[in-house]
């Protein structure tokens, strides 16, 4: 009934898998007071930023599987390295079957930072995207004082695509750095558990 429990992409030392029930208690455990949201979500005055994010966390979670739908979907990944998980690597397709183009979001706990799995979770998601679903194009968007995650984007080959303004959290305006990629390299990509998702992305 959910084939995508079964769907396991690796590159290298990362093991992404999809969010599970589960994962919740732990994820929110470990969920950085950074990792930021959508700003358009409302956030509660009698929470805390880090309950509030913990609680977006959740709902974020039961939307992406309560609305899925071929043609617009939202794939949560945990990510695994040494069989513990270490943040939530993010997969979205809007009209996926027409437009081909897939969306990205991530994050990792600080002790997991600084040692190049940013990169190796997007790729993992990138081959999957690119080599088993047939996009044909990823875009991103980070504020510019999110250099961690531009420069995940800019070392995998995306390009700078323009700038919008939007209000942050905190109401502040904010400059946003949009990026495209439309040439994949390929990389050392493995997905396995894939048989009988197919119809879960249009395909």
């Amino acid at each position: 009934m959910w084939p995508l429990f079964d769907l396991r992409i690796r590159h290298r030392d990362v093991l992404l898998r999809a969010v599970r029930e589960a994962d919740l208690p732990h994820l929110c455990t470990v969920l950085p007071p950074d990792v930021g949201h959508d700003p358009r979500l409302a956030l509660f005055p009698g929470q805390s930023l880090i309950e509030n994010e913990r609680r977006l966390l959740r709902m974020g979670y039961w939307k992406a599987w309560g609305t899925w739908d071929p043609l617009s979907w939202v794939l949560h990944l945990a990510v695994v390295v040494d069989d513990t998980v270490v943040g939530v690597q993010t997969l979205e397709g809007d009209n996926f079957p027409a437009l081909r183009t897939v969306d990205s979001a991530s994050w990792l706990v600080p002790p997991a930072r600084g040692r190049g799995l940013g990169v190796r979770m997007r790729t993992a998601a990138l081959g999957f995207a690119f080599d088993t679903l047939g996009a044909t194009a990823a875009i991103s968007s980070a504020t510019l004082a999110n250099a961690a995650s531009l420069g995940v984007s800019r070392r995998i080959g995306y390009a700078d695509n323009g700038i919008s303004r939007i209000v942050d959290t905190g109401g502040e305006v904010v400059e946003l750095q949009h990026l495209r990629l439309t040439t994949w390299p390929g990389a050392d990509v493995t997905v396995t558990g894939f048989e009988g998702c197919e119809p879960w992305f249009g395909i």
